[in-house]
């Protein structure tokens, strides 16, 4: 029973409206401002997640908010200050242009279906993204998480953060998951044609490196699909591209702590690559469907440095898919696979509601 001083909220969907079908788009997350006190709230959320770091809570919490938090917050704020827009943290910015143009693109092809997006960490948090979206009556909804490879750390931390929602509801709406989409056919194409277009505008390079976020090597002896699915992905865009395999290296960037991690690691990869004399290195970052922290501050300036440094010649960063039209209608086509067999004609209207709530008053009335 509702305790005496909290009076029951009545639901905002009632009985007998009409549903509809939504997406919700959920990338990683960013901190609200580039400032060592916002970073810290987001960072203490990331990093306290079990998923991304497997260490017993006893011995890591007092860790993270004892030692590192205080130490890496202004450090990781003066990164994302380095490259904040006017309109905000990239990553918010290219993951609400996606939902927007999902939603375009999938009304263009006759499906009136809601995309919405959410942050796994930081806001629009996952679990108030899908109260709003249930609470206007959406019925069915697709998660779709912005990581093209599936891991533990990511696209299972998604669905955790989905399923702590669903035990806050009385009524769940049916839910479908994306996992992967590393192998896409057209993901492939979109990323072929990114990079193309920036060696058409640029040239070649001497040697293209594909650097995916890391993960500690554990993870993939505890079976993790992500390596996997990393190699898979470079493996199919360099035969698109059809780059020999002395025309590429695949590495992994973002490592943190002392345990051992996928490797080659990216920054040795290309200060190796200016050691021997390579002249230009372009590098790209196919796991990333958004420019963000890890690409724009971690490979297009400390990267680049370290390249410079060792030697090298010209190095390029080559953007993210962001909202390039063939990105989109990538995972449009993508997205309506998963929708297969569900309704996608949308909402109604405000003129159809009012004709099927004046439809059920002459029905009440004439028994």
């Amino acid at each position: 029973m509702p305790s005496a001083d909290r009076v029951p909220v009545a639901p905002a969907h009632s009985h007998g409206q009409p549903s509809f079908t939504a997406v919700l788009l959920c990338n990683l997350g960013t901190p609200e401002a580039p400032t060592p006190a916002a970073v810290r709230r987001y960072l203490a959320e990331f990093l306290a997640d079990p998923r991304v770091v497997e260490i017993p809570r006893i011995a890591w919490l007092p860790l993270l908010h004892g030692v590192i938090l205080p130490l890496r917050s202004a450090k990781s704020a003066a990164k994302y200050a380095a490259i904040w827009t006017p309109d905000g943290s990239p990553l918010k910015v290219w993951t609400e242009k996606q939902a927007k143009r999902l939603q375009g693109w999938l009304g263009e092809q006759g499906h009136r279906v809601r995309v919405a997006h959410a942050m796994r960490y930081g806001q629009p948090s996952i679990a108030g993204a899908l109260d709003a979206l249930a609470d206007a009556g959406a019925g069915r909804i697709l998660v779709l998480p912005a990581y093209p490879q599936y891991s533990g750390t990511t696209t299972a931390s998604v669905i955790d953060a989905v399923g702590d929602w669903t035990r806050t509801r009385r009524h769940v709406p049916e839910l479908r998951f994306v996992n992967r989409y590393h192998d896409d056919r057209g993901y492939i194409l979109a990323l072929a044609h990114r990079i193309e277009r920036h060696w058409r505008e640029h040239g070649r390079p001497a040697h293209l490196v594909m650097s995916f976020h890391g993960v500690p090597l554990r993870t993939l002896q505890l079976g993790d699909p992500y390596h996997c699915e990393c190699r898979k992905t470079a493996r199919l865009l360099a035969d698109v591209l059809q780059l020999a395999p002395s025309e590429f290296t695949v590495s992994f960037q973002s490592r943190f702590g002392k345990a051992k991690w996928l490797e080659p690691a990216t920054q040795p990869t290309v200060e190796a690559l200016a050691r021997a004399g390579v002249k230009r290195v372009d590098v790209v970052c196919p796991g990333f469907s958004s420019d963000c922290l890890e690409t724009l501050e971690e490979i297009a300036m400390e990267v680049r440095a370290a390249y410079l440094q060792a030697g090298g010649g010209e190095f390029h960063y080559i953007p993210c898919l962001n909202d390039e039209t063939e990105w989109i209608h990538a995972l449009g086509a993508l997205t309506v696979r998963h929708l297969a067999g569900w309704p996608t004609q949308g909402e109604p209207d405000a003129r159809e509601l009012a004709r099927q709530k004046e439809r059920a008053i002459a029905l009440g009335a004439g028994r």
